[in-house]
Parts: C-alpha cells; structure tokens; sequence
C-alpha cells in the first residue's frame, strides 16, 4: 500500500486528480483526519478541507495517477 501526501487548492485541481484516479483499476482513498473518500469522487473530495494536506492511499500502479500525484505532491 502507497501513501502520499497532496494537496489540491482548487475545483480545477480536484477534477484534473479525479480524472486521472478514474482510469485506475484498483481502490483509492483521500484522507484527511478521520475522514475517508473515495478518489474517484469529486463530490466526496470536495467534501474534505481542500485548504488542508490530504492523504492519497492506494494498491496498484497508474501512470497518470503517479503523475498526478507527483503534480500535487507536498514535501
């Protein structure tokens, strides 16, 4: 299992990470405290505090995903 942290300021940004999340075969989930979504899930995303560093966890590998993560991607 792979986690990562990201952080997505705007709409924009969230639907450009759902797309990408959306060609996956496998489970992915955005955390941010005791809250879990589904990545795959604007609605649930923007949901979560966007202003805050979110959690991506998830089994698999995707090209667009990683890149997508890495674009996002907080140190």
């Amino acid at each position: 299992m792979e986690v990562k942290k990201i952080k997505l300021s705007t709409p924009e940004e969230v639907i450009d990470f759902v797309n990408a999340a959306e060609q996956c075969d496998f489970d992915i989930d955005l955390y941010y405290n005791r809250i879990i979504v589904d990545a795959k899930s604007f609605l649930g995303i923007m949901s979560l505090d966007i202003s805050q560093n979110l959690n991506v966890s998830y089994h698999g590998y995707n090209c667009n995903l990683e890149n997508a993560i890495k674009k996002y991607a907080v140190e």
